[in-house]
């Protein structure tokens, strides 16, 4: 993977472009979501077909990581990460002509293959361009600008979606000049080498806090799209079905992530990342104990809350873990294989609870969310050790 040097005012541009990009993760899935219903009903799918257009990406993206990350260590990260872009933007664009719903899937996995060069692409260009405690305020910066990307784009997306659910696609066509911004921006390194992408993908799953990093990254990412699929079906029964009114419900997560992401250096050397991550687990479990358990408009509308509080804070810790845990020649696979990991649960979120839910309630769906909630908690609760050499947390002055 190509060395970077650490941050400096002339790679400013540079940050600003991958904080931009970086908000193109969470749009991949948040830009379907308060139009999915009217595809839904358009092309005539049950609740589990129309679940895999949002989360038919994380397939790909979960399958051609590993690929991803191999290039970005032996070519460097700029022109993987400025093709994964354009072809971003390209593919997700389709949508706005596509009137079939297995070419749509089609252009989805298509679509995929360069997201999983923008997320990880953009990961590792920030890990390779900071370090210490400016590597944790990048990172909450990057969170908070990707919270606020799943403001923005799901509610330029219900906007449009109510004249038509294609053009809610057009807003994927901004890859195409963020892809030209990359190439221009990113600085340019020496060549890489064969040495240099040496390391195998099975010696750093036998490094356990990595596996506990990415079951973690499951995890969250399968609980993620429970609310991202099943939530405007939910708000359906209690009669709320207007894309735009859907999307209401659905940013306020992103703000809540967005507002911790901004404090997140301080609260991650107040807490530490094994406090951070408890405190995570706890916020889901009441998110899905809330939407399992009331019929409440109101009340179902703090839940999205209380996920993107807990998000906020796992979303950068489990990325700089990830980061932390392997060496540079190997940093590429490793954020790669997170996002394998990450996607993995995205896909796989309403294959487990959608049959679930169709066989019982949407309600019942979200108290079993719960439930992985708890493991998860239980798990990091019961972890030896520090997560990583920085674990302690450090007292306020």
């Amino acid at each position: 993977m190509e060395t970077m040097a650490p941050a400096r005012v002339e790679h400013r541009p540079a940050l600003a472009v991958l904080l931009f990009a970086s908000t193109l993760g969470v749009m991949a899935g948040s830009t379907v979501m308060p139009v999915l219903q009217v595809i839904r009903a358009d092309l005539g799918v049950d609740g589990t077909a129309a679940g895999l257009i949002i989360t038919a990406h994380g397939l790909a993206i979960a399958v051609a990581s590993p690929v991803i990350g191999w290039a970005m260590d032996r070519f460097g990260v700029r022109p993987v990460l400025a093709a994964g872009l354009v072809l971003y933007g390209l593919a997700g664009g389709a949508g706005l002509v596509i009137t079939s719903y297995p070419v749509l899937i089609a252009s989805r996995l298509v679509f995929g293959v360069g997201a999983a060069a923008v997320f990880s692409g953009t990961t590792v260009a920030l890990l390779a361009l900071y370090r210490g405690d400016l590597r944790d305020r990048v990172m909450g910066w990057r969170s908070a600008t990707t919270s606020l990307g799943g403001v923005i784009w799901p509610l330029l997306a219900g906007a449009v979606g109510g004249v038509s659910w294609h053009a809610a696609f057009a807003l994927y066509l901004i890859g195409v000049p963020l892809g030209l911004a990359t190439w221009a921006c990113l600085p340019t390194t020496p060549a890489t080498t064969r040495e240099r992408a040496e390391g195998t993908v099975l010696g750093l799953l036998r490094q356990r806090p990595v596996l506990g990093f990415y079951a973690l990254m499951v995890a969250t990412a399968l609980l993620q799209y429970a609310l991202a699929v099943f939530l405007p079906q939910r708000l359906a029964e209690v009669g709320i079905r207007a894309p735009f009114a859907v999307s209401l419900f659905t940013v306020g997560s992103s703000v809540c992530m967005s507002l911790i992401g901004l404090a997140y250096a301080r609260v991650r050397k107040r807490w530490g990342y094994r406090r951070l991550l408890i405190g995570a687990a706890v916020l889901w479990i009441a998110t899905f104990v809330i939407l399992g358990t009331t019929d409440q408009p109101a009340v179902i509308a703090v839940a999205p809350l209380l996920y993107g509080l807990g998000n906020g804070v796992a979303f950068p810790a489990l990325t700089v873990l990830v980061g932390e845990a392997a060496p540079s020649r190997q940093r590429g696979r490793a954020v790669a294989l997170s996002a394998s990991c990450a996607f993995a649960g995205q896909f796989l979120s309403p294959l487990v609870l959608g049959p679930l839910m169709g066989a019982t309630s949407i309600t019942t769906g979200y108290l079993a969310a719960a439930g992985i909630a708890v493991v998860a908690l239980t798990g990091v609760a019961l972890w030896r050790g520090r997560l990583t050499r920085h674990d302690e947390p450090v007292s306020a002055s």
